[in-house]
C-alpha cells in the first residue's frame, strides 16, 4: 500500500501534467487566434484593393461634366437681354448688342419677302427701342430667312398671323428674351374686369408674341383685323397697306384642321424667304 508521501507525490505529478496540458492548449489557441487575425486582415486588404480598382476612376470623376445648367447671361446695357441656354436654336444668332444709349428715335423699314407676296413693315424705335434693336439684330443675322408663319387666328375677337418661330410649331425662339415694352396708348376695349383690362389692337399693328412677362423673343404677330387682347404684348411697329392685302389673302385661304377651326396653321403655307431692313 502506498504511503501518504507517495500518494502526495503522485497527486503532485498528476496536477503538474494537467497544468502542462492546459498551458499547451492555451498556447495552441493563441497561435490559431493570431493566425486567423492575420488571415482576416490580409483578406480585408485584398477586398479593399479589389473594390478600389473596380470603382470609378477618380481622375475621370474629377473631369466629368457637371449636370448643373449653365448660368443665364444678361447683357450689360439698358435693355438687359437675357440668354436662355436651354432654348438655343439650331441657327443661333447670338445676343444683340446692348449699347449704353439705346436708339429711341427713327424707324426701320423691313421687307418680308414670302412665297405669298411681300409684306412691308415699319419698326418704330420710339414705341419699343429694345424690341426694334433686337429685331434689327435678328434680320441682320438672317434669322428669319427660311422660317414660316405657323399660326393664323380668325376668331371674332382675334385676327392675327403669327411668324418668327425657327421651329415652326410655336415653341421656338432666338435663345434669349427681350424685356417687355408694353403699350400705354391703346384704346380700352369692353369686356375687361377689375385688374384685368382689355385693349384694342388695331388692324395693321405689329406686336411681339410671348409666353408671359418678359419672355418675348423672335415670334411676332400681324394684326389683320381689330382684336381684343390684354395690354400685355409689345407693339413695335405697323404693316403697310400692301402687306395687309397679302395677309388678307392668307386669312381668306382658311385654317388647316387642328384643335380649333379658328386657330391653326394657315392653309396657304407662308414661307419667309428673306427679311431685309433699312434705317
Amino acid at each position: 500500500m502506498p504511503s501518504n508521501e507517495q500518494r502526495r507525490q503522485a497527486a503532485k505529478r498528476k496536477l503538474e501534467r494537467q497544468l502542462a496540458r492546459r498551458a499547451e492548449r492555451a498556447k495552441r489557441r493563441r497561435i490559431w487566434g493570431v493566425g486567423a487575425t492575420v488571415i482576416v486582415v490580409i483578406a480585408l486588404v485584398g477586398l479593399v484593393f479589389w473594390l478600389s480598382n473596380l470603382g470609378p476612376d477618380d481622375s475621370q470623376a474629377a473631369t466629368k461634366p457637371s449636370d448643373t445648367p449653365p448660368a443665364e447671361k444678361t447683357t450689360d446695357g439698358p435693355c438687359g437681354y437675357k440668354e436662355s441656354p436651354a432654348d438655343k436654336p439650331a441657327k443661333d444668332p447670338g445676343m444683340p448688342e446692348d449699347p449704353k444709349d439705346t436708339p429711341k428715335k427713327g424707324t426701320v423699314k423691313v421687307d418680308l419677302k414670302t412665297n405669298q407676296g411681300a409684306i412691308g413693315m415699319t419698326l418704330d424705335r420710339q414705341k419699343a427701342p429694345c424690341t426694334v434693336q433686337s429685331m434689327e439684330h435678328l434680320i441682320k443675322e438672317k434669322f428669319f430667312d427660311g422660317t414660316k408663319c405657323h399660326r393664323l387666328v380668325a376668331s371674332s375677337g382675334l385676327k392675327v398671323l403669327q411668324c418668327g418661330d425657327p421651329k415652326g410649331d410655336g415653341t421656338g425662339g432666338p435663345g434669349y428674351a427681350i424685356p417687355d415694352e408694353l403699350p400705354k396708348d391703346l384704346t380700352e376695349a369692353p369686356g375687361g374686369q377689375a385688374g384685368q383690362p382689355l385693349s384694342l389692337y388695331e388692324r395693321g399693328m405689329l406686336a411681339m408674341a410671348n409666353a408671359g412677362p418678359n419672355t418675348g423673343g423672335s415670334q411676332f404677330f400681324i394684326v389683320y383685323g381689330d382684336s381684343t387682347l390684354p395690354p400685355n404684348y409689345t407693339v413695335f411697329g405697323e404693316v403697310s397697306e400692301a402687306g395687309l392685302k397679302v395677309v388678307d389673302k392668307i386669312a381668306k385661304g382658311g385654317i388647316t384642321a387642328g384643335n380649333s377651326p379658328e386657330d391653326g396653321a394657315p392653309k396657304l403655307p407662308v414661307n419667309i424667304e428673306t427679311a431685309t431692313a433699312t434705317s
